[in-house]
């Protein structure tokens, strides 16, 4: 079994840099992939309500002590009745906790931002879930720099921003951003929908390394501080995601894949809020 190094959050909980992110996993399959990643050493398992695997998830996780894994999940605006907003996101936690079998989640998110509803009230009735002890952190994901300075000029303070972030999506401004308000940046999407296995910087790099391009990606995240959740389905690629801490990327190279970026995103839905 693999031991994967994690990183504190502020408050001190232990965050592990290399997760299971669960988007298209359903039921035996997302079953039988979560409990093959705890067996290999995995401890993060990244889900959230739109992904309708919180069912399969217990099945998987029913049997590990639940302070040996970080789990993460996240609710969708359009889920809140915001007539009743603090009552109604306790309701939609407590489905979470149910379904995950589960007394608590270690992080949870707001899935996606929308400034046409009122997500303050939405993120202080996620902090009261935390004052309960129904979740450990709350947090966000898919928000932009101005999306963050909104909601910490309102008072709020969310623990994480959960973002696509890979060589060609390299968000600098958003990472220090995060950096400089004890915001945790985590990376979905770290291998750019498998865009990244074909490019050649990482793949001489690779050979470098005896490594391949998707394990290049992946370290030059988790090198920066940053967790990756990279969702796998097959044992081949689970092992070769958790494989990447046996090396490190010099200097050099670190600044070469940098200056890969090119600002794309693989992640681009109707109701994406990029460019506020």
């Amino acid at each position: 079994m693999t031991k994967v190094p994690s990183i504190s959050i502020k408050g001190g909980k232990k965050l592990p840099l290399i997760g299971l992110g669960t988007w298209e996993l359903v039921g035996k399959a997302c079953t039988y992939v979560v409990e093959k990643a705890l067996d290999l050493g995995y401890s993060h398992i990244d889900t959230a309500h739109l992904y309708q695997n919180h069912a399969a998830i217990k099945k998987a996780i029913k049997k590990i002590s639940r302070d040996k894994i970080f789990i993460t999940s996240k609710l969708i605006l359009d889920q809140i009745d915001f007539k009743r907003c603090e009552e109604s996101v306790d309701e939609i936690c407590n489905l979470a906790l149910k379904e995950l079998g589960t007394d608590y989640l270690d992080l949870y998110l707001l899935h996606r931002p929308d400034r046409s509803k009122p997500m303050k009230e939405v993120l202080q009735a996620m902090h009261l879930l935390a004052e309960k002890g129904k979740i450990s952190y709350f947090g966000v994901s898919n928000f932009n720099i101005h999306h963050l300075q909104d909601m910490l000029n309102a008072g709020i303070q969310p623990s994480a921003n959960q973002v696509e972030f890979h060589p060609y999506l390299y968000q600098k401004a958003l990472w220090d951003f995060c950096k400089s308000h004890q915001i945790q940046l985590i990376a979905y999407r770290p291998l750019g929908k498998g865009a990244l296995l074909a490019e050649p910087l990482l793949q001489e790099i690779g050979a470098k390394h005896k490594k391949s391009a998707a394990q290049i990606a992946l370290r030059w995240s988790v090198q920066k501080g940053i967790p990756v959740i990279p969702k796998a389905s097959s044992e081949k690629h689970l092992k070769e995601n958790l494989n990447i801490f046996d090396f490190k990327l010099s200097d050099e190279e670190m600044s070469l894949l940098d200056r890969l970026n090119r600002n794309q995103r693989f992640c681009k839905p109707e109701w994406s809020d990029f460019d506020y």
